[in-house]
């Protein structure tokens, strides 16, 4: 299965459980592959395929997804997305987690999509 939104519900067939490697580097979405459905309710929609060092990285599905929140900038007491993250299986049958920052350092300009680590084990915490 390759459609995103109708993988939510579970993810057919074995992924390997290689230890978690932390990479930590910019991924460039294919922004006509966004989940519009996600975008619907307010979050980032999550791309069926993002290029990372120059070469095509592919989610066949989503495991999970969660958000980082953290206090107001201004002095308010309210609590604000930070980061939007995606527990995903690659087209090569990885687990890889992947993050979206709402409010990247360096500005508009600056990179928006991350790849936080590739393998480890399905729901484990950052």
């Amino acid at each position: 299965m390759t459609d995103i939104a109708a993988t939510r519900a579970g993810v057919a067939g074995a992924v390997s459980a290689a230890p978690e490697r932390f990479v930590s580097e910019a991924i460039v979405p294919s922004i006509e592959t966004c989940d519009t459905s996600l975008m619907a309710s307010g979050g980032p929609g999550l791309p069926r395929e993002f290029r990372w060092r120059g070469r095509p990285l592919a989610i066949k599905s989503l495991l999970r997804m969660w958000s980082d929140t953290g206090p107001c900038r201004n002095g308010s007491g309210e609590q604000y997305v930070r980061k939007h993250w995606f527990e995903v299986i690659s087209g090569d049958d990885e687990v890889m987690k992947v993050y979206f920052d709402r409010q990247p350092r360096g500005g508009a300009k600056a990179p928006r999509w991350w790849l936080f680590s590739i393998g480890g084990e399905r729901g484990t915490s950052t």
